[in-house]
C-alpha cells in the first residue's frame, strides 16, 4: 500500500483543510517545513521518501484556471503529482498534461457526467486517470440524480467502473482534516468485488494515525491520502516503512 500526501492549494498557498469548508480554511502549518509555500513543503515530503503528491487546486475546483507554473514547479521537483484542478470537461486535460501532471483526478464534484468521464478515459491512457468518488459523509458530496441517474455511492462507483476506469479514488470530504478515520471500508469491498479485471482503490478522509493505514491496508486499499495527520506530526515519514 502506498502513502501519498495532500496539499491544498488556495492563492497559490496551502492551507489546512477541514471538512469541505473551503472559505474557512487557513495556513498550512506543517512540522516538515517552516512556511506555507507549497514548493518549499513538497520539497521537505520528497527528502523524506515521498515520491507522489496530491494537490488539489481549490481555486480552479470553484471554477478558477489552474496555476501552471505551480503544476510545472512540482513537475519539475519530481514529485509526481495527482492534480485535482476542477476538471469539468476531458479536453480540459490537455493543460495538465502540458504542465506536466502525472495523474490527473477527474472529481465527481466538478466533473460534467459520465460522458466526459468516458471521454477523459478513451483519451487515456486510463492508467493516468484517477475518478474522485467524491463524498459527504458516505453520500455523493453533489446532486448526481441527474448526470449519472442515481445518488448511490455504490452505483456511481461500478458505473465508473464499467466506463473503463482503472484507478479510483474514495474520498469523503465530511472527514478531511478531523481525524476522524475513513469510513469507507465496506463500499472499498464492494467495489473491488465488482472490477472484473485489475483496479487501483484510493482513500481519503479522517485519517488519523498509523493504526488507520493498517486497517486500510487491511481491508484493501492500495493507496491512502493522508494530509494533517503528516503534517501535524500523527504520522511521520519513518514510521510508513512497515505499513
Amino acid at each position: 500500500m502506498r502513502v501519498v500526501p495532500v496539499l491544498d492549494i488556495k492563492n497559490g498557498r496551502a492551507v489546512h483543510a477541514v471538512q469541505g469548508k473551503r472559505a474557512h480554511y487557513g495556513p498550512l502549518r506543517s512540522v516538515l517545513h517552516g512556511s506555507d509555500d507549497p514548493i518549499g513543503i513538497a520539497s521537505a515530503l520528497l527528502q523524506s521518501g515521498l515520491n507522489e503528491l496530491y494537490l488539489a487546486d481549490l481555486d480552479a475546483i470553484a471554477g478558477h484556471p489552474p496555476c501552471p507554473a505551480l503544476l510545472r514547479a512540482l513537475s519539475h521537483l519530481g514529485s509526481r503529482p495527482w492534480v485535482d484542478a476542477g476538471l469539468r470537461f476531458a479536453a480540459d486535460a490537455r493543460a495538465l498534461v502540458q504542465a506536466g501532471v502525472d495523474t490527473i483526478v477527474a472529481g465527481l464534484e466538478t466533473l460534467k457526467g459520465p460522458d466526459e468521464l468516458a471521454r477523459l478515459i478513451h483519451d487515456g491512457p486510463a492508467s493516468r486517470v484517477v475518478f474522485s468518488l467524491d463524498l459527504f459523509e458516505g453520500r455523493p458530496l453533489v446532486d448526481t440524480s441527474r448526470s449519472w441517474e442515481t445518488n448511490d455511492a455504490r452505483s456511481l462507483g461500478e458505473r465508473a467502473i464499467a466506463l473503463g476506469v482503472k484507478r479510483l479514488l474514495l474520498l469523503d470530504v465530511a472527514l478531511v482534516g478531523t481525524g476522524r478515520g475513513p469510513r469507507v471500508g465496506d463500499l472499498l469491498r464492494d467495489l473491488r468485488a465488482f472490477a472484473e479485471g485489475p483496479l487501483e482503490l484510493a482513500v481519503g478522509g479522517g485519517v488519523s494515525g498509523p493504526d488507520d493505514l493498517r486497517r486500510l491496508r487491511d481491508e484493501g486499499a492500495d493507496v491512502v491520502l493522508v494530509g494533517s495527520a503528516l503534517h501535524d506530526g500523527r504520522i511521520t515519514p519513518d514510521q510508513l516503512a512497515g505499513i
